[in-house]
């Protein structure tokens, strides 16, 4: 099971990268609403590694920040979940929100494939209305 959602944090990298090029890319069409998403997913990434490790977040849901900065995010982001990922028992039970929230590592862990998932699709379909071309980012395309 670690070595499947290895595989799927690289994945989740892969694309969260290739999209980060595209941002800085088209930094002068791409629609502030699409920077905003793109940060929230790492942002959440950040958040949900947090939570996992017992730490206080860094950054706010919402939280905005410069294109350039992308690729800083996401290699924090990816050693951190790549620590969870060995240190820890995928079974192992997270409680969060003052502890009133129980889930295991591995469904949180694959909460935060999908959410990033599910917003990636959402900034495909706003580079579209910008005439940017979007990256075609499904699992499969990776998996070649």
């Amino acid at each position: 099971m670690k070595t499947f959602f290895k595989e799927l944090f690289e994945y989740n990298n892969h694309f969260n990268t290739k999209l980060a090029e595209s941002f800085l890319a088209n930094q002068y069409i791409v629609s502030k609403e699409s920077v905003k998403v793109f940060c929230h997913i790492l942002n959440a990434h950040e958040i949900w590694n947090s939570r996992i490790q017992g730490k206080t977040n860094i950054y706010e849901i919402w939280q905005v920040h410069n294109p350039v900065d992308f690729a800083k995010l996401m290699e924090l982001n990816q050693e951190n979940t790549n620590a969870i990922i060995e240190g820890n028992s995928l079974n192992e039970v997270i409680q969060y929100s003052n502890g009133k929230v129980q889930r295991k590592i591995q469904d949180i862990l694959f909460h935060m494939i999908n959410h990033s998932t599910y917003h990636r699709g959402q900034i495909a379909i706003d580079f579209r209305e910008c005439e940017i071309e979007p990256i075609a980012t499904d699992y499969i395309h990776y998996k070649k």
